[in-house]
């Protein structure tokens, strides 16, 4: 059966592409994880995306799609899937208010390429972590800005009826770090839709370049991270809860709420992932004892 599977694999994607048995700490920015049964990594391909999507479907193998591995924590367990990993792709299409690019590719290359061709309203994101697929599936911001406020549209497959979609920014049903998209997971973003406005090089780099030192001066970037662990609390600040609950510094094994910005689970080098998910519980947990306040995890878990 296993053999079949994977001969079956390899007549619609070249063997190069596919990786059994592989870390997943090799492929999340968290640097934790298992060993997932299949690890391919291919070109945004839509018809070759579906293939492997319907073979998983026909061999009852669970199908589990990242980008850059950001936001995310696999188990220290094996993991009994396919990893699908889809490569950036650093091609764009820039028309009269906005550009077209691959939800595959960084935030910080769509900064860049917005930045050389002097368009502005996307500074805010230059510093998140990620693909641009995943900041709409997070609806992801910084500094008072969300994805939502310069998406006009996304495009992507289906996975549960191989059929294309484009939706608009209000289909996208988008609040605070949630979206249509994480309600059903079936729906994969292929390609969006950026608007911009014109601006100068010279006040497009200056604003990313104020937003870099403040990250630089405020949060972890040196340690592996998911980056900003919690979401923002309704009334509150979750990051100053944690740390008027005395847990800047807390650690559980190799995991460590930062010394630098309390929002932040890092890994010290040497964290699992339960040592994190653990860390993260705990967190929860002090916090509600002190402050009969529940905060929300951003990260999501796999198992």
């Amino acid at each position: 059966m296993e053999d079949n599977f994977y001969n079956s694999l390899t007549e619609i994607t070249s063997k190069e592409h596919i990786k059994k048995d592989e870390m997943m700490s090799k492929h999340t920015s968290f640097k934790v994880g298992g060993k997932a049964d299949y690890f391919i990594e291919i070109e945004n391909d839509k018809d070759l995306i579906i293939k492997i999507a319907k073979l998983a479907k026909q061999y009852q193998k669970r199908l589990i799609i990242i980008g850059n591995g950001t936001n995310v924590i696999f188990t220290d367990d094996d993991i009994k899937a396919i990893i699908l990993k889809i490569k950036p792709d650093m091609s764009y299409n820039i028309c009269d208010d906005y550009i077209e690019i691959s939800a595959g590719t960084s935030n910080a290359y769509l900064a860049n390429v917005m930045l050389n061709n002097e368009m502005a309203g996307f500074e805010f994101a230059s510093g998140i972590p990620g693909t641009i697929g995943g900041a709409i599936v997070m609806n992801a911001g910084a500094y008072g800005s969300e994805i939502k406020d310069v998406l006009l549209e996304t495009s992507g497959v289906d996975l549960s009826t191989y059929k294309s979609f484009t939706y608009s920014n209000e289909e996208c049903k988008f609040s605070y770090r949630k979206s249509i998209f994480q309600k059903n997971e079936n729906l994969l973003i292929l390609s969006a839709k950026i608007k911009y406005s014109q601006g100068s090089r010279e006040d497009i780099q200056n604003l990313m370049n104020e937003y870099k030192k403040k990250r630089v001066a405020t949060q972890p970037l040196d340690m592996p991270s998911a980056g900003s662990t919690f979401k923002r609390g309704d009334g509150f600040i979750t990051a100053k809860l944690i740390d008027e609950a005395g847990l800047k510094g807390y650690s559980i094994g190799g995991a460590m709420v930062s010394t630098k910005h309390a929002g932040f689970v890092v890994n010290t080098g040497n964290a699992t992932a339960k040592d994190i998910t653990d860390l993260i519980k705990y967190i929860q947990d002090e916090v509600y004892k002190k402050f009969n306040v529940k905060i929300e995890a951003e990260v999501k878990y796999i198992k």
